[in-house]
């Protein structure tokens, strides 16, 4: 295995610009069956006493089935320059094709969560707690205009239990 195990805080850049500007590929499943959706926003920080990351994701999207049935989670972040890759992810439905095959990834299970050997650092997070959004909690009105079909997403909120660097990337 190309990874090894670093320190959260060791990450060579913010987590905030990981996330929101070169995106990562969040992951759900096992080794013989997982999926990904790319994620531009959400959190890194830390909560209850824990390193956690806050992911958020819609009812319909493929994904939240493998998050609702798996203890564990990944955010693999690809570094700067991948938006090809993250399009597929983000776009495509795992239901209808294979997207990580299609996107040209390699899944590595990371502590039995499906990571990707091109990511530069992988997550490893344990569910902590998942709580739908409620629209009578947004402050801002403008903020409902996001869910004209009323698709609130589901947050969930993870430990990260392990952080790796790809030590070929």
């Amino acid at each position: 295995m190309n990874f090894e195990k670093i320190d959260v805080r060791a990450l060579p850049k913010s987590p905030v610009e990981m996330l929101a500007d070169d995106w990562a590929l969040l992951s759900a499943g096992t080794a013989e069956k997982a999926n990904t959706m790319t994620v531009s926003w959400g959190a890194i920080g830390e909560i209850w006493g824990k390193d956690a990351a806050f992911v958020f994701v819609r009812p319909q999207r493929y994904t939240h089935e493998f998050l609702d049935e798996n203890e564990l989670f990944t955010l693999s972040f690809l570094g700067a320059g991948q938006k090809e890759i993250h399009s597929i992810c983000g776009s495509k439905s795992g239901r209808d094709m294979d997207k990580i095959a299609a996107a040209g990834l390699s899944v590595c299970m990371l502590d039995g969560a499906p990571g990707f050997a091109q990511a530069q650092h992988v997550l490893v997070c344990r569910k902590m707690a998942v709580q739908k959004l409620d629209p009578a909690g947004f402050l801002d009105a403008a903020i409902a205009e996001n869910y004209p079909k009323q698709d609130y997403h589901t947050v969930f909120i993870g430990e990260i239990v392990a952080a790796y660097a790809n030590k070929n990337v």
